[in-house]
């Protein structure tokens, strides 16, 4: 990394400038830095020094490795004490200033999201397989649908609606990246697909080790792909409520690009083995035209739920919380 980027990966949200942020965001989100370009200055300024947070929180294991060492308990006490400080019930002392705690002091972004952030990242070195799929669930919102949940207040919404949404887009998301890395995640000795689904669907880790493809690895890459899509259909209902300056249209892009890698896996067979599956800049650029040139496709993402909306889908996903 420091070898790539140079100074940029020394970037800290202990340190950071609104330039930087950027520049770091431009080199490691490179999805995001390119669904972010309607927001309103402020705005995207803001979502990076977000997001230098959360990739800085997740190098922290990723860099130092599984196990929940001295060296990373320091630098998440450090995290912690950061925190403490910007969020300090006497008002911010000022030992820290960066785009980061400017950010967080300016939208009034609830503490609690990046401490549920930090305690999803220091899960990867406590757990390296999950049983169930609720347990990969429960980490999945706190790496990701936390994150969508501190982007919303960023963004702006009409109504607390919006958040329960963001969270399953969260998920979808991560569930999407959890495909797109199997074989990747397996030589750090980590699998996230459920241990009682390998079972249920006769595919081994051997065989993840082996890059296996056969009839059981596809039906079950199907089955995880709809669970992902279902995922995504639900979280758009959430779209209408994000503010229409731009953006709304960002979390619309990273939407329809993240689900693209979806339809990637499925073009090549499910071979999420050789290479590294993705949504090329070209695609990307169709998929911003395409939406933005089509009036209809933009008020589908504008048209409010009717009454009945949120009675049906907490019947259907009970854990959903409109009262967030």
């Amino acid at each position: 990394m420091k070898e790539l980027y140079g100074n940029i990966a020394n970037i800290t949200p202990m340190n950071c400038t609104f330039e930087e942020c950027r520049d770091y965001t431009r080199n490691f989100a490179k999805s995001f830095y390119f669904s972010s370009f309607l927001l309103p200055k402020e705005k995207r300024a803001a979502a990076y020094a977000i997001y230098t947070f959360c990739r800085y929180a997740d190098n922290i294991v990723d860099i130092h490795g599984k196990n929940l060492n001295p060296g990373i308990r320091r630098q998440f006490d450090e995290l912690r004490e950061f925190l403490d400080d910007i969020y300090s019930p006497g008002g911010f002392t000022g030992k820290y200033f960066s785009a980061f705690a400017v950010t967080v002091r300016k939208y009034s972004i609830p503490k609690k999201y990046f401490l549920e952030l930090i305690e999803g990242v220091c899960m990867d070195t406590e757990h390296s397989r999950y049983s169930t799929f609720p347990e990969l669930e429960n980490y999945c919102y706190k790496v990701a649908s936390v994150v969508g949940l501190i982007m919303t207040e960023i963004f702006g919404y009409s109504h607390k609606a919006a958040l329960p949404y963001a969270v399953y887009l969260g998920k979808a998301m991560q569930l999407t990246n959890i495909l797109r890395d199997i074989h990747e995640d397996y030589l750090m000795n980590r699998v996230y697909l459920p241990q009682d689904e390998l079972r249920c669907f006769e595919y081994s880790e051997s065989e993840i080790h082996g890059r296996v493809i056969n009839d059981n690895f596809s039906i079950m890459m199907r089955f995880n792909i709809d669970r992902a899509r279902a995922y995504y259909k639900l979280a758009s209902h959430g779209f209408p409520y994000l503010t229409n300056d731009g953006s709304r249209t960002t979390v619309v892009l990273m939407y329809k690009i993240y689900s693209g890698i979806l339809n990637e896996i499925e073009n090549c067979g499910y071979d999420v083995y050789s290479g590294r599956r993705f949504v090329s800049t070209a695609q990307k650029l169709r998929l911003t035209a395409a939406y933005l040139l089509n009036p209809r496709e933009r008020k589908k993402f504008s048209r409010l739920p009717d009454s009945k909306h949120h009675e049906r889908v907490r019947e259907l996903f009970p854990n959903m919380n409109f009262d967030m």
